[in-house]
């Protein structure tokens, strides 16, 4: 399983990658076939507290399972 992680607007702390990729490597528990996962991350330009967003998109055989979430921290 290869992990690709993007950051837009903001430089990617070397805890956040290690965080990401313990996590999704336990993705590995429940489905074995998983060919790829990309990650993207955000920071929107708002006044918002709620201005950063992750895009999951895990690629799998046959489809595509993707997971966006937004949040404040």
């Amino acid at each position: 399983m290869k992990v690709d992680i993007q950051a837009m607007n903001f430089n990617v702390d070397r805890k956040l990658v290690d965080f990401i990729n313990i996590r999704l490597e336990k993705l590995e528990q429940y489905f074995d076939k998983i060919v790829d996962i990309d990650v993207n991350l955000r920071v929107e330009n708002t006044s918002d507290k709620e201005n950063k967003s992750v895009d999951v998109i895990v690629k799998v055989p046959g489809d595509d399972i993707v997971v966006k979430k937004t949040a404040k921290s």
